[in-house]
């Protein structure tokens, strides 16, 4: 056994390391890429409109992994998490590689406020005041830039037929 103790010690510090998270990282990305799609609106203060293609979060265990170990997010696109019940809702970024803006809205799509550039790989959760349906994640800094905040309209659309389990 000795003999090949050095051996084995050499072919392990030869093979690449493939840790924990570069496994969680392709299981959740796979698993993002099987969620519902729609085409929902989110229309500003006032009254231009941004067409968006969003994945849908209706299940917990959606709403949980939401956009974790993701390393981009083209824009144009999101997750949309949609709630059963309106309630005051709070996120948080661990495990979240990329800045988000969150549009928390309530059940008639009426904005109740935007968390801006949330900071990834953090536990502070991110709330604003208000009962939301629905939360919105887009790439950081989408919100300043197309002026979306209290006031604006989030239309789900075809999105609004999906029950959140």
């Amino acid at each position: 056994m000795k003999r090949f103790t050095p051996l084995l010690l050499l072919l392990l510090a030869a093979c690449p390391h493939v840790g924990p998270d570069a496994a969680a990282l392709t299981a959740v990305h796979d698993a993002g890429s099987a969620l519902p799609h729609a085409h929902i609106d989110l229309e500003a203060a006032d009254g231009r409109a941004y067409g968006l293609q969003v994945e849908l979060a209706l299940t917990d265990a959606s709403r949980e992994r939401g956009l974790m170990f993701r390393e981009s997010l083209p824009d144009g696109t999101g997750m949309l998490f949609v709630f059963a019940t309106p309630m005051a809702h709070a996120f948080w970024m661990k495990n979240t590689l990329i800045p988000l803006d969150m549009v928390f809205a309530d059940e008639t799509g009426l904005v109740l406020g935007c968390v801006q550039n949330a900071e990834p790989l953090t536990t502070s959760p991110r709330k604003v005041d208000g009962d939301s349906k629905y939360v919105l994640e887009l790439p950081g800094g989408y919100c300043a830039e197309q002026n979306i905040g209290p006031g604006a309209r989030l239309v789900v659309g075809e999105a609004g037929k999906y029950t959140p389990e």
